[in-house]
């Protein structure tokens, strides 16, 4: 789907651009759909949790099959559809036993292709899927599961993808898009191809309101509030952060500030940084 730009009639339209849709279909199974309340980034006592949350357009869920889990049933590709909660778009399947479940869509599928899933080795086409012992050494994969059974985790963003680049001992290495190699047990099944809708992240949205739309509230930058709001607040004029590190509005250290906990369990299964930084060095 490419991206188009209109002719500025409005200072709004001129900076913005838009994904053509045009191949995508409306929700057409109703069944699969749910209602979503908008919680604007507040937990169960009404505290904000996560700030710029609110508004937006009122959607609903799409109930994703991430397990994948209705193994050696052929599944023809009955539409592709926009999903509002994902940058990705979704396809519709009609599996052979009369069942219809919605799936992240790869790069490349097209309407009345068939998909199979599986726990043995199967052809490794866009669209299958199957444990990462059976998939050949280089191929891109997606929706891959971080334990068997556990559902799809990593890659399922429009327009990502990781390479298989080897297996050994029973773990698969995988490249992920940031450039860190990490360690999967092969048992754990992976979707053939790309995530689709690559274009997404050339989009602009050209002005606040198509923000708004998104349920995406302001954010006011530090510096600009008074030093009651904020750490960075204060000073006469454009003043700078006047910190030696910017910190959050709670005075934690913020901007480029690693958040991954020590000594994490998970940490033996990286085998390379994503700044590519061997482990143990």
């Amino acid at each position: 789907m490419p991206v188009i730009k209109y002719k500025p009639t409005t200072p709004g339209r001129r900076q913005s651009s838009v994904l053509r849709n045009k191949d995508l279909s409306k929700p057409t199974e109703k069944k699969l759909l749910k209602g979503k309340k908008s919680t604007a980034g507040r937990n169960n006592q009404g505290k904000i949790t996560v700030r710029h949350r609110g508004g937006g357009v009122k959607r609903k869920l799409r109930q994703i099959d991430f397990k994948r889990d209705k193994f050696d049933i052929p599944a023809k590709v009955a539409s592709l559809e926009y999903d509002p909660n994902r940058s990705a778009n979704i396809a519709l399947l009609n599996y052979a036993d009369g069942e219809k479940r919605y799936i992240i869509a790869p790069d490349g599928l097209a309407v009345g292709q068939t998909v199979i899933s599986s726990k043995q080795k199967i052809e490794a086409e866009v669209g299958n899927n199957m444990p990462l012992k059976y998939i050949p050494i280089g191929m891109n994969v997606h929706s891959i599961e971080l334990y068997p059974g556990g559902g799809a985790k990593i890659a399922r963003a429009a327009g990502s993808s990781v390479v298989l680049m080897g297996r050994e001992k029973g773990y698969a290495q995988l490249k992920m898009p940031s450039g860190e190699i990490r360690l999967v047990l092969e048992e754990c099944r992976a979707t053939v191809g790309d995530v689709g809708n690559k274009e997404y992240n050339q989009v602009r949205l050209g002005k606040a309101g198509r923000s708004r739309h998104l349920g995406r509230r302001p954010a006011v930058r530090g510096k600009a509030m008074n030093p009651i709001d904020h750490p960075h607040g204060g000073g006469e004029g454009a003043s700078p952060v006047g910190l030696k590190h910017p910190k959050t509005p709670w005075g934690k250290p913020a901007l480029g500030v690693k958040t991954r906990k020590k000594n994490k369990p998970s940490d033996k299964l990286i085998l390379r940084r994503r700044n590519a930084k061997r482990r143990g060095k």
